[in-house]
């Protein structure tokens, strides 16, 4: 049995090596040892300050200290060990303050230092003691976890200046890979379609996965996993994995654990992030935290650009809708002026009795009915058309529209519809969603030349639904129907789905289209107080729905009265205001056709002189644009003020002002016959009988 060493302050044994003993000590010390001198150089070095400095202990020995320092604080450090010479002292330091070694590679360690003055014992040195912090597991996690932090506000402030989602998705799976210093990283976005998830962005080493391929939406794959769950997915051993197949291309290549988290917009997720690694179990809590921190990111950037994009969208078309909706005034008071004479003419006895002329006569009217037709589209997109919306069954409309195509189109477009029993019915003009939705259609079939799929389908949305656009998700207590009109034609670019819903913008070839069927869909389902959605892929087929308010909870549009049209008593008075002179002329010779004594107006306030100077007439006939004057729905309110007996009937081309107008308001719209000006005057005057 050895003897055991002499207690402190007693006299060594004869022959005990000191200095082999404190040498041994020196070298086998756990932590960085550094013996430096006065000047600042290190006379020796240990095997653990080796390690820790990645120098070797002869190339650490006649080094100066300065070069362990970070350039950043090198002067400051110079200053310090001068203070220090002066009055040296046992001295711990890096406990209340972060201190940094750095090592012969140039990268930095996290240390604790303790100095210890030799000079009472005689020496000229000072003992540094260094121990590399970075090594306690609490420090490393802390560190790795303040190393996530910063990557995620880096992150963060790229995404607030970023306007383009495209440009962030590119850099998640780079800042995800570098971060974690993983070996891989991957986004997918789930399809419109949602049968497939698209490789938007990768980075590493992603064998079998490059941008822009597809992987199925089934719990087999590992982002339809993510959808199916609804939660993150970890994976510690792929080898192992029996939830979902794991690619052979990822065993192959080394990668043997990963983690998944879902990518959520609006509540609904729309994608995944997955990194990752060659060494099994490799990700945590931490390592999850900050994807989702990285997700939630990215999730808000694409919400925003969204809601700017439709924004923009919105205001341009709205500009458009502006400038189409005062063409079609325009236009239409030109019609009426082109109708009005032509009637006026197919009446005159040497046309009544020319077969010729007669026939030039009809072939004019219709090229101006179908010029109004062509404005009525225009109005349509602008929201300025009358609408007479009803509850419709929406189900029975799309059978009974199919059931018309399939006898139209052609056979080998297959046609099928999905009406679920439970579907509310539609709060909608039926003309028109008709209209619409057979525009749709013919869309659907012009993209598909060789023949293909149509579909209808129908569904109920309940207020605040995911499913909503944007504009609708926040009425409550609205219940909405959508409407949807797909294909699996040719499908539409980006650039062409950006131009989609302009009026006159067309991909079809001259004299194939007008370019006004979808911006006329577009304004029907706007003024029915509802929404429009395209989804849309090149090469995959396009589909369009309409949101439209159920019959619960929605409110009607201001549109025509029912009221009962009776005919017209002989001799009526009829105070007419138009300041168009040839508009004003044709309805004169309508009014006279229909044996009424008829006063004309300019303007509005020429026609209060008139109700003033006699007020006999039994009935006001005004346009609601009157130039620069009084509009025809002041003029209008002023004189059921005065004379609440007075029938009223509004005219226009254009007949925004009309929405604005409390309900009630009967309107005639521009361009009409004679006809249509009689039972319109009748309405009127029964309604108020």
């Amino acid at each position: 049995m050895n003897p055991a060493p002499p207690p402190i302050g007693q006299a060594l044994p004869d022959g005990f090596d000191v200095q082999g003993v404190f040498r041994s000590l020196f070298a086998a010390y756990p932590d960085a040892l550094l013996v430096v001198d006065t000047a600042g150089r290190i006379v020796l070095a240990n095997d653990g300050a080796a390690q820790l400095l990645g120098y070797g202990v002869g190339e650490l020995v006649g080094l100066s200290v300065d070069a362990l320092v970070p350039d950043a604080i090198r002067p400051r450090h110079a200053s310090f060990r001068g203070d220090y010479l002066k009055a040296p002292r046992p001295r711990p330091m890096g406990t209340q303050m972060e201190l940094v070694a750095r090592r012969r590679d140039g990268s930095e360690v996290m240390v604790e230092i303790a100095l210890s003055p030799l000079q009472q014992h005689g020496l000229p040195f000072v003992v540094a003691a260094i121990r590399g912090i970075g090594a306690y597991p609490r420090v490393r996690q802390a560190l790795q976890r303040a190393h996530y932090a910063e990557q995620v506000a880096q992150f963060g402030r790229v995404a607030v200046d970023a306007r383009d989602p495209h440009q962030l998705l590119e850099q998640v799976p780079r800042v995800a890979a570098e971060a974690l210093q993983v070996e891989s990283a991957v986004v997918y976005l789930l399809e419109p379609n949602r049968l497939d998830f698209r490789v938007a962005s990768c980075h590493g080493d992603c064998p079998g996965e490059a941008r822009g391929d597809h992987v199925p939406n089934r719990p087999d794959t590992l982002p339809g996993f993510v959808l199916a769950q609804g939660r993150p997915v970890r994976v510690d051993d792929c080898a192992a994995e029996l939830r979902f197949d794991v690619p052979e291309s990822h065993r192959r290549s080394g990668l043997a654990s990963a983690l998944a988290v879902p990518l959520s917009y609006r509540g609904r997720i729309v994608g995944a992030l997955a990194v990752r690694a060659h060494r099994p179990g490799r990700f945590g809590d931490d390592e999850l935290r900050f994807l989702d921190a990285l997700t939630s990111l990215l999730a808000t950037s694409l919400q925003r650009a969204q809601t700017e994009e439709a924004l923009n969208h919105s205001q341009r078309l709205e500009s458009v809708g502006q400038l189409t909706g005062g063409i079609a005034h325009d236009f239409n008071n030109l019609l009426t002026v082109i109708s009005g004479n032509l009637q006026v003419l197919e009446d005159l006895p040497a046309v009544a009795g020319d077969p010729f002329a007669q026939q030039l006569v009809g072939a004019a009217s219709r090229a101006s009915r179908r010029g109004a037709e062509l404005t009525g589209k225009l109005l349509a997109f602008s929201r300025r058309q009358m609408l007479q919306p009803t509850a419709l069954d929406a189900g029975a409309l799309l059978q009974s529209l199919a059931d018309m195509l399939r006898r139209t189109l052609d056979q080998r477009i297959r046609i099928e519809v999905d009406t679920p029993p439970e579907c509310p019915p539609v709060l909608a003009d039926a003309g028109q969603l008709e209209s619409a939705l057979l525009n749709i259609a013919i869309n659907a079939r012009d993209a598909m030349p060789d023949g293909g799929l149509l579909w209808f389908a129908c569904r109920e949305v309940p207020s605040r639904s995911p499913d909503l656009p944007a504009e609708l998700a926040e009425h409550d207590g609205v219940t909405y129907v959508a409407i949807a009109v797909g294909d699996n034609g040719a499908g539409m670019s980006d650039a062409v789905k950006e131009r989609a819903f302009e009026p006159f913008f067309t991909t079809k070839e001259a004299g194939r289209g007008t370019g006004l069927g979808l911006s006329t869909v577009y304004g029907f389902a706007k003024q029915s107080q509802g929404a429009l959605r395209l989804d849309s892929t090149l090469g995959a087929g396009t589909t369009i729905t309409l949101f439209l308010p159920g019959e619960k909870g929605a409110a009607s549009p201001d549109g025509e009265t029912d009221a009962s049209v009776g005919t017209l008593p002989p001799g009526l008075r009829v105070l007419l205001v138009e300041d168009d002179a040839e508009v004003r002329s044709v309805a004169q010779r309508f009014l006279a056709a229909l044996g009424c004594h008829v006063t004309a107006c300019a303007n509005g306030e020429k026609a209060l002189e008139e109700l003033a100077r006699s007020g006999d007439f039994d009935l006001l006939l005004t346009d609601i644009a009157l130039g620069t004057g009084m509009r025809g729905t002041e003029l209008a309110e002023q004189v059921r003020r005065r004379l609440p007996g007075l029938p009223v009937l509004l005219m226009s081309g254009y007949a925004s002002a009309l929405l604005e107008a409390p309900p009630g308001w009967d309107l005639l719209r521009k361009p009409y016959t004679r006809a249509e000006l009689g039972r319109a005057m009748a309405r009127v005057l029964g309604a108020l009988a």
